[in-house]
């Protein structure tokens, strides 16, 4: 692995407290933790080397925040190499304390016993990565769909909806749900009557999509907060359908080209964008324990 592959600057050190408290058994519907001792290799065309970012760390920002409930994802530069996340779904999720749940990235050589074991840690999705290096394409889905169907999974996309316009039409077979990172994705100055992203506005409006409103900071036009630029593209999701809305941290913030945001100030942003306290609270609490499975 080359030398040259930039180390992403580590997550703000105390980050602020929301001034808007969250509800009981809110959840942190999507964050990244890293093998401390290095022991997971980094997977051929990585884009970027993880910064410290160890479990134990990340509880200690769910405890500041308010957070009871979190989900991790694999990171793309572990490629399909889940161990790592395995090994702290052992702790936090169903053979834990319960309170974590996760999204592998697989490819057609996983074992159908490989699967049951992550279902029995807490693994709830598989997710495809159309973005960055390391993850998996649009042609494994066809087994894959069929294969994660009865475990009651869902398939979670990381995709620029700019630059892939016919998402919905490509989507539209899968057997199984179905949720975008990331709002979509696509820079904010491109607005919300981008035809992909009005088409997904439909596909959460008739339940068909799940869409997670996090990562203002990767597609503003803004450095900092507040994020404003952002509102418009989640009002028309709020007004949709919030009950196929989730909201996360995207802790610790992985290969950024806009400074490490603060995770209070973005809790934040999203009370300030959700102004309706029941609204919040089913985009916190109801939603991830439909999606993921969390007693309610």
């Amino acid at each position: 692995m080359s030398d040259t592959i930039p180390v992403t600057p580590d997550p703000v050190a105390e980050p602020s407290k929301p001034s808007t408290p969250l509800p009981k058994n809110a959840c942190d519907s999507h964050a990244h933790v890293f093998d401390p001792e290095g022991g997971t290799p980094l997977a051929p065309g990585s884009e970027y080397k993880p910064s410290y970012a160890p479990l134990e760390r990340y509880e200690k920002l769910l405890q500041h925040l308010g957070f009871a409930r979190a989900v991790l994802v694999q990171p793309s530069v572990y490629g399909t190499n889940n161990r790592f996340m395995m090994e702290c779904l052992k702790r936090k999720g169903p053979t834990g304390d319960n309170s974590f749940r996760g999204i592998a990235v697989v490819d057609s050589n996983v074992t159908d016993a490989e699967l049951e074991e992550m279902q029995r840690v807490g693994v709830r999705g598989i997710r495809i990565n159309l973005v960055y290096g390391g993850g998996v394409d649009f042609e494994v889905l066809n087994d894959l769909g069929n294969r994660i169907a009865p475990l009651g999974w869902h398939v979670q996309f990381l995709v620029d909806l700019s630059k892939l316009p016919d998402f919905a039409q490509r989507v539209e077979s899968l057997p199984v749900p179905f949720v975008v990172d990331h709002i979509g994705h696509f820079p904010v100055s491109l607005g919300a009557e981008l035809p992909a992203f009005r088409d997904l506005v439909s596909l959460v409006r008739e339940s068909r999509a799940w869409v997670k409103i996090i990562g203002p900071n990767r597609i503003s036009g803004r450095q900092t907060p507040p994020f404003d630029d952002v509102k418009p593209l989640v009002d028309p999701l709020v007004e949709a359908n919030p009950n196929q809305l989730l909201f996360g941290t995207d802790w610790p913030h992985v290969k950024l080209s806009t400074p490490i945001p603060d995770d209070g100030s973005l809790v934040d942003e999203f009370a300030n964008w959700v102004p309706d306290e029941a609204i919040r609270r089913r985009i916190l609490v109801d939603n991830p324990a439909r999606l993921y499975g969390f007693d309610r």
